[in-house]
């Protein structure tokens, strides 16, 4: 087997988990537009992140906290990440603080990246 046939068959079905999450739990979002169309182009943590958003609503301050130590960012979502706080002349804190992660990961996040930015 190829490398990327392997990845495929190990990364969760973002499509059908989201689809069955609204079928079962939202079915007043199952017409929804916004929702529909980010369902279709699942391409980064970023894009799960914002359907998360989109479907639940904003999670309570203790349960994201305790969330967030369980996330984690593709190499993708990183250099937007990076690349945001670059176009917007933004330091560590309130980059940290939008994207609700650690000031200590945005450093090491430069140290790894500093020349893909």
């Amino acid at each position: 087997m190829d490398e990327k046939r392997i990845m495929k068959n190990m990364c969760p079905d973002y499509r059908q988990i989201y689809t069955d999450i609204i079928d079962e739990l939202y079915p007043e979002k199952k017409g929804n537009a916004q929702i529909n169309n980010k369902i279709e182009c699942i391409e980064t943590v970023m894009d799960v992140l914002t359907l998360n958003t989109l479907i639940f609503g904003s999670s309570k301050q203790l349960t994201e906290s305790k969330s967030r130590r369980l996330r984690s960012y593709d190499k993708n979502s990183i250099l937007k990440i990076l690349e945001y706080q670059r176009s917007n002349k933004l330091n560590n804190i309130t980059t940290a603080r939008h994207f609700k992660i650690s000031r200590n990961t945005l450093t090491k996040w430069h140290r790894i990246f500093k020349d893909k930015v």
